[in-house]
């Protein structure tokens, strides 16, 4: 069974191995090599840990039971952190993070997570919604595929580096709610 839901306290951990898994999956050749064997879990979970403490928009993809190979129990595959825009410019809320391990792509959990993304933003009074995505991210279209318009380039700064960056914008957001339609 997969399910969708709000991200608990106990999740941190497990969010923290999704986000490392993830980068070190999807930024080879972007991102410096040393960099990404550096990233901590426990580092990360620390940062969600705090996220979740403070009350901040982070969801959870859970799967359980025959969806798990072996039936090892319920996991965390997939993640989302949200929230009012850090640049206003480009949308009210902001589309913070979105990661799923590689084995669960192609299932439709991005799709739930933008929606649950979309959905808490709407909840706090937010009428357009963006996300900043590596330029160079092969998943990208993911956004696009979404109804995400390029709104803005820039760079950020990681690992000692100026990486190129691309914002996606709904706005109205009710086009991101429309393009990510509920299971």
């Amino acid at each position: 069974m997969i399910s969708l839901r709000r991200a608990r306290t106990a999740d941190a951990a497990a969010i923290g191995a999704v986000h490392v898994a993830a980068w070190r999956s999807t930024y080879p050749g972007i991102l410096p090599d040393a960099y990404l064997a550096r990233l901590s879990v426990a580092r990360q979970a620390a940062q969600y840990d705090m996220a979740i403490r403070a009350g901040a928009g982070v969801y959870v993809v859970v799967a359980s039971g025959l969806d798990v190979p072996g039936g090892a129990g319920a996991r965390v595959v997939g993640f989302t952190t949200v929230g009012r825009s850090r640049t206003p410019a480009l949308g009210e809320g902001e589309i913070e993070t979105l990661y799923v391990l590689d084995d669960w792509r192609d299932r439709g959990l991005g799709r739930r997570l933008m929606r649950a993304a979309a959905s808490h933003l709407v909840a706090g009074g937010c009428c357009s919604a963006f996300v900043w995505v590596l330029t160079g991210n092969p998943s990208r279209w993911f956004y696009q595929h979404l109804g995400g318009k390029p709104v803005a380039e820039g760079q950020v700064r990681m690992a000692g580096a100026c990486i190129a960056q691309t914002a996606y914008a709904w706005d109205p957001i009710d086009r991101l709610i429309a393009a990510s339609p509920a299971p």
